[in-house]
């Protein structure tokens, strides 16, 4: 069980890494929000953790921006406790939420309780599409050369974009969610980013790149995962 500690506390951070490796669990931490959202899209933890006084994205701003994309249980540590604050974290998608100072036993509980619903990663889907193939739990994209398959080398960022587009078949991801997601929300008119990173992933994944089957731009919106049809 994979757990992303999200603290600006050095001393936190430590404790709650020790305490829950000697538990049997996987930590990665973030000590900033902006971190935290990308360490997310990397690792994929079961559980996150995180604090809502953190520099650069705000645990506000750290929830939203994964519930643009994912489910996983949301945890909040934090030493506010005025009743606003825990409104606002748990109506913007936080599952529970414990304030500061805690005791390890209820922590613990808490963890347990909110684990219990999570899919283990070997259950996520191999998606297919063309000659290319996501292996989610693996990380792994795979092109079909012929008998074999070939790994497809794809920057973090890369990785990313398709992640949010692939779980989301169909429907339009916009340029801002995109932007927001993967590089915050003070980078939501840096469009050339995603101009420059589709490109590249078109060239690695798309048959003809040029004319671009799946990975499909929406003009003046956002981009589309547009997946084989069935009956094809």
């Amino acid at each position: 069980m994979r757990i992303l500690i999200a603290d600006d506390d050095p001393q936190i951070l430590r404790a709650l890494k020790v305490t829950l490796r000697a538990r049997g669990y996987e930590i990665v931490t973030a000590d900033n929000g902006a971190e935290a959202l990308d360490e997310a899209m990397i690792h994929h933890p079961d559980l996150v953790m995180l604090d809502l006084g953190m520099p650069k994205l705000d645990g506000i701003e750290v929830i939203q921006g994964l519930r643009g994309w994912t489910q996983v249980p949301i945890l909040v540590v934090s030493g506010r406790t005025d009743a606003a604050d825990k409104v606002d974290a748990l109506d913007a998608g936080a599952d529970d939420y414990v304030t500061k100072p805690f005791a390890i036993d209820e922590l613990l509980a808490r963890i347990r309780a909110l684990t219990r619903r999570v899919v283990s990663a070997d259950d996520e889907p191999i998606v297919s599409f063309g000659a290319i193939s996501v292996d989610f739990s693996a990380k792994q994209v795979l092109r079909r050369n012929g008998p074999a398959s070939v790994p497809v080398r794809l920057t973090p960022t890369e990785w990313r974009i398709l992640d949010l587009l692939v779980h989301n078949p169909r429907k339009l991801v916009t340029r801002e969610s995109l932007l927001t997601q993967i590089w915050g929300p003070h980078h939501t008119r840096d469009t050339g980013y995603l101009r420059l990173y589709f490109a590249q992933l078109r060239k690695k994944l798309e048959p003809v790149p040029s004319e671009p089957r799946y990975l499909v731009t929406v003009l003046g919106m956002g981009y589309r995962f547009v997946p084989d049809d069935p009956a094809d």
